[in-house]
């Protein structure tokens, strides 16, 4: 006997959320370097305040955590027979999850790694694409914040170019939103001249 529509798309919804609130890079960089990442540098969570604060292997382990659990909740969603936005809306909800967890008072990291774990789950070729620009600004310039913010904010002309369908399209404006928002304060230290480089304390 099948579940209700209903039951099943609030079950996918919760497990994105919950999966991406585990916080991986508090896990690892505890248990590797018996640091908290959210007591200094960006106070971030994620890859690159962990490499400063915890070293390469806890960050190492962090982003294949963040990237694993978008691209896992999608996968989850897609084993049960709801339409394609509900997956979509199951990636944002992973996303929401890292960057405000409910095991960490709902304050985490940018979604940078969870979103693309996410469009990896539903998108490959646009998450490949996604990890070259950032890949590409930040080997030019040096600053991880600068690559994440060229990537995503060119993900929704990516999306209508490669995948122009209305629910992918609108996933895509709500993605880059919410990690734009969350790299806010990074916006205002680069055009200061204030942020830290790759690798820099």
């Amino acid at each position: 006997m099948s579940l209700p529509q209903g039951i099943v798309i609030s079950t996918i919804l919760l497990m994105g959320y919950l999966a991406g609130s585990i916080p991986f890079g508090v896990i690892f960089s505890r248990w590797m370097a018996g640091v908290d990442p959210r007591e200094g540098g960006s106070r971030s969570i994620g890859f690159t305040n962990v490499l400063r604060m915890a070293g390469r292997g806890s960050a190492i382990l962090t982003l294949l955590g963040d990237l694993g659990k978008g691209y896992l909740s999608v996968r989850f969603a897609q084993q049960f027979s709801v339409e394609e936005p509900w997956i979509w809306l199951t990636g944002l909800a992973s996303v929401l999850g890292h960057n405000h967890p409910v095991f960490l008072g709902f304050k985490g990291g940018k979604g940078v790694a969870t979103g693309l774990g996410v469009l990896y789950g539903i998108e490959p070729l646009l998450g490949w694409i996604t990890v070259a620009i950032w890949g590409l600004v930040v080997w030019q310039s040096r600053y991880s914040s600068l690559g994440a913010i060229a990537a995503f904010g060119s993900l929704p002309v990516l999306m209508i170019w490669f995948r122009p369908v209305p629910s992918a399209v609108v996933f895509s404006l709500i993605l880059t939103a919410m990690i734009l928002m969350r790299h806010t304060a990074n916006i205002k230290r680069l055009l200061s001249g204030t942020e830290p480089k790759v690798g820099r304390p």
